[in-house]
């Protein structure tokens, strides 16, 4: 690191403990002064048990131990409901002082991050004309594109009023108007964070709108716009380089919420929230072009857009090339009659307009590979399209079966004893309602998770035949997931036949000669630990590009990550920097989830800056040589083995009888349904706890919320350790300090250790049944630990990263005390159980346990 990098480092975190940390404890203290029930009392009592919590876990002593001392000490409470409602006081108490580290955190972006730095828009112009690779830049955006998929995964623990609060409480502190922050805090403590009730699927997406109104939309607005002005011949007119994808209401898999009707309720709310954001500007222009000749268009314009809103008879009255067209004639007088005043707000509403049309954002269907194969069976037993013994046919004699019957269309009616099949056939005809009234990139991706085969592939191209489709109509992509280390292995060969199928290749021809495909990171870590799953994703999307160019098909990858390293998530921007030229990087295109959308797109500022970075990644690669990117043969064969001895390391952990028992046991898992966070189970079936079923999400925030994080650094240790011992220390030394892709993969695992905090589960140490695995595990973190830091030469975790790691530390001492009840809670469940499984009394613990993930969650920010 120069010594100008350290001193602006260094300035940053000087500038967040003043901004965040100072300001936090200032207007925490505001918290006390709020007239609620019992508030002062319970903010100086939360004050003493963060004291106490920290001083019992130096001595050792359990979270149990550390609350009944702490009522013995500091309080007169002995009855256990006293205590009880004690408890949830803080719980409330400190879920708010989350939002305010949040808000803090977001009002003082501008001041902690250099806007104009490294990763920025700002700075790839400069290096452009530095190299005078304007020409280059122009090619490159003739087809780049970053596409960031907002996912319906239910590990947003926010309600979208408070969101709200976030968005005010956040803007009242930039400008220090303490008046209207303490006004926002006091709304805050009336506010309530619980949902009785799990939100629909509608509803998610209706919470997910309000970033697309309040935030995409102008942070892309202002990106282009920017790209424009610097270099107008470069970015062409309705350039694409910004999109936005959407999942709820399209997200089918395992969730049995989701039906036809739903998706189009959902493209409908999303073309509703784009012309609702048009109307916006478009009356904020009426207040500027009061020009002769001009005025009467806008308002027109604006006559137009409101009926479309509010006028049920003018539903679906206007088009996208009918708003372009008015725009560019007022543009055109503008330019002829009046000067070119004001004409950068008729452009930037153009850019915007040509940007997300009246979709939005791209609605995704997806469904589970199973769900397709369930359907062919039963239609072989109801119908004579298939033969009787179809679910017994070899692959290729279902691939040859399938196809025989591309022209012959199926009445949804026929299944109207099976939901799930009949949606999944009614699920065509809403793609096409959809097409119609929003445009084709409505909606136009199918995904198939768990994609296994060529022919779960065939089984959706198929199934817009049973709709209706001829061939020339089915304007959709197939996008197969690949997720398990297995499935990622054998990624390759499943395209190289999809390629070979004349049927399936003349479709791909019709949609360009373009193919995208989705890499899991969540499922994939789930399957095979840190490592493996990281460079297996690598290997596939290099054998991938390989057999994609052999066959003159452009391939696309979509990576589906989570917010924290052990979905993929940490520096993502690092990731794409770090590929090579053995990897297709047409696009970025990656799901963006949870937290990781308030944290990182939560305003225009962070969501601008985010993703910047991304497009700054994803140009720079191409336009700059850089150092890092390609991996040697020996590098490769490090990587390999590094990835072998982890995947042993975590399948023999993950294998044990008890492991998923231990995790039930410690951890709230088996509450994390009834927190009311998301649609979907967090299970994709129902029946015994097994992990192919558990979803990614629960398992990865268990791990969070115990404090312990295994999926995002076990195995490695021991892989480290095996090269160290083996004498090969010196190579990966170089290939950490040459390998953008190796550091940012221990960078990443450096975070999810940093979150960690063994003492709170130490008492587990001896317990008689899970007291090996706890020790078991905790050594691995030492193990990870000691050898990451040893290869990075530093003596704390995340030494170079100064500022993520006190807004960490920071966060940590807020959630100490509700880690530490929930814990206490869980044990008490534990003691009840062990009386009577059916106990009354654990109830209230249990809401408790509940009610703690909240603030949790929250404050970890990309923890599942």
């Amino acid at each position: 690191m120069t010594p100008s990098e350290t001193k602006r480092i260094n300035t940053a975190s000087e500038v967040f403990s003043n901004l965040v940390g100072t300001r936090y404890e200032m207007y925490n203290s505001l918290f006390s002064s709020l007239p609620f029930h019992r508030v002062e009392k319970t903010g100086v009592l939360l004050s003493l048990l963060v004291l106490h919590c920290e001083e019992g876990y130096q001595r050792q002593l359990s979270p149990q131990q550390i609350i009944h001392s702490f009522f013995e000490q500091y309080t007169h409470y002995r009855t256990e409901q006293e205590q009880n409602d004690l408890l949830f006081r803080f719980v409330q108490y400190a879920e708010r002082q989350v939002v305010l580290f949040d808000a803090l955190e977001e009002a003082a972006f501008r001041d902690t991050h250099d806007m104009h730095g490294m990763g920025t828009l700002k700075q790839l112009s400069a290096a452009v004309l530095h190299q005078k690779a304007q020409e280059q830049l122009t090619q490159k955006l003739q087809d780049f594109a970053v596409r960031t998929v907002l996912t319906a995964h239910p590990t947003q623990f926010y309600p979208s009023n408070v969101l709200g609060i976030i968005n005010d409480l956040s803007q009242a502190l930039a400008t220090d108007n303490t008046s209207l922050a303490h006004s926002y805090l006091r709304q805050l403590g009336k506010t309530p964070f619980f949902k009785k009730e799990k939100p629909t699927p509608y509803e998610e997406a209706i919470s997910l709108i309000w970033f697309l109104e309040n935030v995409f939309y102008r942070a892309a607005g202002n990106i282009i716009s920017y790209l424009s002005s610097q270099f107008p011949d470069a970015v062409r007119a309705g350039s694409k380089m910004l999109r936005m994808g959407f999942w709820p209401g399209g997200d089918r898999d395992g969730n049995p919420f989701v039906k036809a009707d739903t998706t189009l309720q959902v493209a409908d709310a999303l073309r509703g929230a784009i012309i609702r954001a048009y109307y916006a500007d478009v009356r904020q222009l009426r207040r500027r072009l009061t020009f002769r000749g001009v005025e009467d268009l806008v308002k027109d314009l604006e006559a137009r857009l409101y009926n479309n809103l509010f006028v049920p008879d003018y539903k679906l009255d206007i088009k996208q090339e009918d708003i372009l067209s008015s725009l560019q004639e007022i543009r055109r007088l503008l330019l002829e009659e009046h000067n070119s005043l004001f004409l950068s707000l008729v452009e930037e509403l153009i850019t915007k307009v040509e940007l997300f049309g009246l979709f939005f954002a791209s609605l995704d269907i997806r469904q589970d590979s199973s769900v397709h194969a369930a359907l062919y069976e039963e239609l072989s037993v109801r119908t004579t399209l298939l033969p009787k013994d179809y679910a017994q046919l070899p692959e290729e004699e279902k691939l040859a079966a399938l196809q025989g019957i591309g022209g012959s269309m199926i009445s949804p009616d026929l299944l109207e004893d099976d939901e799930l099949l009949q949606d999944t056939l009614r699920t065509v005809s809403a793609i096409q309602t959809i097409q119609e009234r929003n445009g084709e990139e409505g909606c136009h991706r199918y995904i198939i998770s768990h994609c296994t085969s060529a022919l779960n592939v065939v089984e959706v191209y198929t199934l817009f035949g049973l709709g209706g489709c001829q061939p020339e109509e089915i304007s959709v992509d197939i996008v197969p997931l690949f997720e398990t280390i297995t499935d990622l292995r054998q990624a390759a060969g499943v395209m190289r036949q999809l390629y070979e199928d004349e049927v399936y290749r003349s479709h791909l021809a019709r949609r360009g000669d373009t193919q995208t495909i989705m890499l899991g990171f969540s499922d994939g870590t789930k399957d095979g630990g840190y490592l493996m799953a990281n460079w297996s994703i690598y290997k596939a999307k290099e054998a991938l590009t390989q057999v994609s160019r052999q066959y003159g098909v452009e391939v696309i990858f979509f990576d589906g990550r989570g917010g924290p390293p052990a979905r993929g998530g940490g520096k993502t921007q690092q990731f794409y920097a770090s590929m090579g030229n053995n990897i297709a990087n047409k696009e970025i295109q990656l799901t963006i989830q949870g937290q990781t959308v308030s944290s990182n797109f939560g305003s225009v500022d962070a969501a601008q800056f985010n993703l910047e970075q991304l497009l700054y990644a994803g140009i720079s690669n191409t336009l700059f040589s850089r150092s890092g990117s390609d991996l040697t043969q020996e590098d490769d064969q490090l990587l390999q083995e590094l990835a072998e001895v982890s995947y042993g390391a975590y399948s023999e952990l993950k294998n044990h009888p008890e492991f998923l028992e231990y995790l039930n046991f410690v951890s709230p898992l088996r509450y994390y349904g009834e927190a009311n966070i998301g649609s979907r189970p967090s299970k994709r079936k129902a029946g015994k706890l097994n992990l192919d079923d558990l979803r990614a999400v629960p398992y990865v925030g268990a791990w969070s919320q115990l404090k312990q994080n295994l999926p995002g650094y076990y195995g490695v240790g021991k892989a480290l350790e095996a090269l160290h011992r083996k004498g090969d220390w010196e190579r990966l030394q170089r290939l950490y300090k040459s390998s953008l892709y190796f550091k940012t993969l221990l960078d990443n695992c450096e975070m999810a250790m940093k979150k960690c905090f063994f003492p709170v589960t130490a008492y587990l140490a001896d317990h008689t049944k899970y007291g090996p695995l706890w020790r078991q595990i905790y050594e691995e973190f030492e193990r990870t630990k000691k050898y990451v830091l040893l290869l990075a030469g530093a003596e704390t975790l995340m030494a170079d990263k100064p500022l993520d790691e006190l807004s960490i530390h920071l966060r940590q001492r807020i959630e100490l005390p509700l880690i530490t009840i929930q814990q206490y809670g869980l044990a008490r469940i534990r003691s009840l159980e062990e009386q009577d499984p059916q106990h009354q009394g654990k109830k209230v613990y249990e809401k408790l346990v509940v009610r703690c993930s909240f603030g949790i969650i929250n404050a970890e920010r990309n923890s599942a």
